[in-house]
């Protein structure tokens, strides 16, 4: 993997500048009430989640892939790591990051991430989802961006949710979206129109960002792809 030119790209159509306007719209800042619902990309992207992460410290999530396609971009299952060393950064809310990119022959390049006050799991791991869903569906990774973008502007739900975090219940939000439901492409896609992402956040846990994954069903029930990321609580 190339260091994230796509991740940049990703997490700019997650701003309020695309999100809000990638159609022309005039964008609009977002500023909910604590007891209100927020915006899906208000939570994903518009935060600053690195600020509860102390300089000095180590984040770690779990990879596991499991996937009915035993061909193209998806072959074995496959249970790695994601690793982020932390520093201070030029602001008390951004922080400086050397990132370990899966190990072993796995091992991709990403990073590092200077001054950067988001978590870079959300690019990272949206990156490398859609490398291998555009391999495999021979498809422009351009167009399943933005279906991603709209997905999570248009057709996000916000649900407020309890996480278990050391011992202890925390606030959270669960985002669901299925982007590509009702796609004009659905015969080219394979059965992976029913792709369902998930993201679960909390303030309390370090980075903000408890989990993400990007699932989708064969008709009989079984799995076409299970791919996601969980915080490693025993990391530090």
């Amino acid at each position: 993997m190339k260091p994230i030119a796509l991740a940049a790209a990703l997490v700019l159509l997650a701003s309020p500048t695309l999100v809000g306007a990638a159609e022309g719209e005039s964008p609009v800042p977002i500023k909910a009430a604590a007891s209100a619902t927020p915006n899906a990309s208000d939570v994903l992207f518009d935060q600053p989640q690195m600020k509860n992460t102390p300089p000095g410290s180590t984040i770690r999530y779990v990879y596991t892939r499991r996937s009915g396609i035993a061909r193209g971009p998806y072959g074995p299952p496959l249970d790695d790591e994601i690793k982020f060393k932390i520093d201070a950064g030029k602001s008390a809310e951004s922080r400086d990051i050397q990132v370990q990119m899966f190990s072993g022959a796995n091992r991709a390049s990403a990073g590092p991430f200077d001054d950067m006050p988001g978590n870079p799991i959300l690019p990272l791991f949206l990156e490398n989802h859609m490398k291998g869903l555009a391999a495999l569906l021979e498809a422009n990774p351009r167009y399943i961006k933005n279906a991603i973008r709209k997905g999570l502007r248009d057709k996000a739900t916000v649900t407020a949710t309890k996480i278990d975090f050391k011992g202890r219940q925390v606030d959270g939000w669960t985002i669901v979206t299925k982007p590509f439901e009702g796609d004009p492409q659905t015969e080219k896609m394979r059965g992976f129109d029913g792709l369902t992402y998930t993201f679960v956040t909390s303030p309390e846990v370090p980075g903000e960002i408890v989990s993400i994954e990007a699932q989708a069903k064969k008709p009989d029930g079984g799995e076409l792809l299970d791919e996601k990321v969980n915080y490693d609580q025993n990391a530090g």
